[in-house]
């Protein structure tokens, strides 16, 4: 009976799963679909999957790419703010999080404390603060304005701190007695054992970063410094709607993502679960 059901038991559950895969691609299907469609019959349907295929063509994508320069200037801002973030998110909150689990020194459970408790905060409270700070620095309308309070997200300490504790420290003592030092120990032996966790996080940090609408509008002024979730909406006004660029180019903010997620997919289950080194 046993051998019977298990066969039936895998048929249900494979099909569950593709009718929610279905359900969660709907959105995207019918975005895509429509970012074929003129804007005049956007605006007079809007989105949905009742497609007219006479009336399908590449003219939103031939408009974006020879008639909304601007577009390309929100895209290449989003692309330096996210790649950096990712880069220095990754660099630091590694570090912190590395030496959260594998040092021991004075005031180390309570700067633990600290970080579940920034954890725990909202972010919307903790804008005014940030956004004074920026003032202050001068730092309103630039890049760095956007990128330093991400730079240690405290989400990423936390991870990074309880992969961290699954490597094993006798590797870090035979490197000692081989004369390492601590950096060394940590870039060359440590670091590339925490490529899983790295990899994961690549994928969630660059996924907020490149979708971190509330911040970026609240220190971004200027037009060519919006990134694409700002300058994609100020699209829409009540004075006209561009769905020849805003339809085309939120299909084209999808791509870096999914080209993320193929490099770092075969890492992204195993950085979340994994909590040793296997040998």
């Amino acid at each position: 009976m046993n051998k019977k059901r298990f066969p039936l038991l895998k048929w249900v559950i494979n099909i569950g799963l593709s009718i929610t895969a279905l359900i969660a691609l709907f959105p995207i299907i019918s975005l895509v679909i429509s970012s074929f469609m003129p804007s005049s019959e956007l605006m007079r349907n809007g989105i949905s999957l009742n497609i007219s295929f006479d009336q399908l063509n590449l003219d939103n994508y031939l408009y974006i790419f020879t008639q909304a320069p601007e577009y390309w200037a929100w895209y290449g801002n989003s692309l330096i703010i996210s790649a950096v973030t990712i880069v220095l998110s990754l660099f630091f909150s590694s570090m912190v999080g590395y030496a959260l689990a594998l040092y021991d020194f004075k005031g180390k459970n309570l700067f633990f404390i600290l970080v579940l408790f920034i954890l725990m905060v909202p972010f919307e409270i903790l804008m005014l603060p940030l956004f004074r700070m920026m003032i202050n620095l001068q730092l309103v309308d630039t890049y760095l304005a956007v990128i330093l309070p991400l730079v240690v997200a405290p989400v990423a300490v936390f991870f990074f701190r309880q992969y961290a504790l699954g490597l094993p420290k006798e590797l870090m003592d035979a490197a000692r007695i081989d004369g390492s030092t601590e950096y060394g120990i940590f870039f060359r032996i440590m670091l590339p054992l925490m490529g899983p966790s790295l990899a994961a996080m690549a994928i969630l940090q660059g996924l907020a970063s490149w979708n971190n609408f509330l911040w970026p509008l609240l220190v971004l002024r200027s037009n060519d410094m919006f990134t694409l979730p700002i300058g994609l909406a100020t699209l829409l006004t009540p004075y006209g709607n561009n769905y020849d660029v805003l339809i085309a180019g939120s299909v084209m903010t999808i791509i870096p993502i999914i080209i993320l997620f193929i490099f770092f997919q075969r890492y992204f289950v195993s950085g979340l679960t994994v909590g040793g080194v296997k040998g």
